[in-house]
């Protein structure tokens, strides 16, 4: 397993707007169709990846937690699917069945989405404030596979109860680890 971390883009960066295709309902939805009135967790995300599969049911989990306080969440895949053909739209509208995602889960076929986030690997975690801004970028938590740490989301937790509650957040992020990004050549 290659083990690609985050790029760790710039706290306070706008999040970039998109319009992806949703493989859940159909329908090419907006950043500003899918922003929350308290921010917006963004995630790339893919459904081959084993670092992914780890943490579905903690970031289902964390999504079922936190939209009723004003959190939307969003997953997205930039995956090649002509080299990664497990990755296509009509798996991911599988996989989100099967893992009961609560959120959209968008097709990034351009990969120009995953380009303005400046995303490297999958998972990827971004959360944006309710002025759009970026104060989260990293890791769900400590747990990766095969280290026997439980997913909890404990890093994201933190950061999302900062912003809910209108607290300070720790600039003091770890990235993300997982593979990366399958880029089309």
């Amino acid at each position: 397993m290659a083990r690609t971390p985050s790029n760790m883009l710039p706290l306070g960066t706008k999040s970039p707007s998109f319009e992806l295709l949703d493989t859940v309902s159909g329908q090419t939805l907006s950043l500003d169709q899918i922003h929350g009135k308290e921010g917006t967790v963004v995630m790339f995300i893919c459904n081959h990846c084993p670092f992914v599969k780890h943490v579905f049911t903690g970031i289902v989990d964390l999504a079922n937690d936190y939209q009723d306080k004003g959190v939307a969440f969003v997953a997205i895949s930039s995956n090649d699917v002509e080299n990664y053909p497990d990755d296509a739209p009509d798996l991911m509208t599988k996989v989100a069945a099967e893992q009961n995602f609560p959120f959209p889960y968008l097709y990034d076929e351009s990969q120009e989405v995953a380009r303005a986030y400046d995303a490297a690997c999958t998972p990827d975690f971004y959360i944006f404030d309710s002025s759009k801004a970026l104060v989260y970028r990293g890791q769900l938590d400590d747990s990766r596979p095969e280290n026997g740490i439980p997913v909890t989301g404990k890093d994201m937790r933190s950061a999302l109860d900062a912003m809910t509650n209108q607290k300070e957040i720790s600039s003091l992020q770890k990235p993300s680890i997982g593979c990366n990004i399958k880029w089309k050549s």
